[in-house]
């Protein structure tokens, strides 16, 4: 009983901290999390640098641990891994969002495909918070590839302040 009082009184005094999502130029995010899709699950990671007060680029990176369709244990290295540039429009204080949260819709370029992806960030720290993301690809490169990181995705985990 005590450890859940603990817990409880140690997520209350986070909510009275004051975060921010998103500070423009020169701000630096780093976000870790699980990737979930059809047919696999895996870790993902990804970082956006500020370009301006609404604008930002990136990279991510996913790498699937889990893959189910098929015979799991012949899927390629190179099938379970993708790596991507990115750009972000934040415009959560455009569409008057709390300081705290982040809403991002942006566009990003890969291993496997030319791809879109809608995001969203709440800080509970100046330097942490959760974020979750969900993406698909607008043309992939090779039709006749494995759909291992090339289809429609979820990413959840942690993202923190640099």
């Amino acid at each position: 009983m005590k450890k859940i009082i603990s817990l409880l009184l140690l997520l209350c005094s986070f909510s009275l901290l004051q975060g921010q999502a998103y500070k423009g130029k020169g701000d630096i995010k780093v976000q870790v999390g699980g990737n979930f899709q059809k047919g696999g699950s895996g870790i993902h990671a990804s970082t956006d640098f500020g370009l301006g007060q609404n604008m930002s680029y990136g990279l991510a990176a996913s790498y699937l641990l889990n893959a189910t369709e098929g015979n799991a244990s012949d899927v390629k290295f190179g099938d379970r891994i993708d790596l991507k540039a990115r750009f972000n429009a934040n415009i959560g204080d455009v569409i008057g969002l709390d300081k705290k949260m982040d809403f991002y819709p942006g566009l990003d370029l890969g291993l496997k495909n030319f791809g879109a992806h809608l995001g969203f960030r709440y800080f509970f720290t100046d330097g942490f918070g959760v974020y979750t993301e969900t993406g698909l690809p607008l043309a992939k490169y090779d039709s006749n590839a494995i759909d291992y990181n090339n289809q429609f995705y979820f990413n959840i985990g942690a993202s923190f302040n640099l």
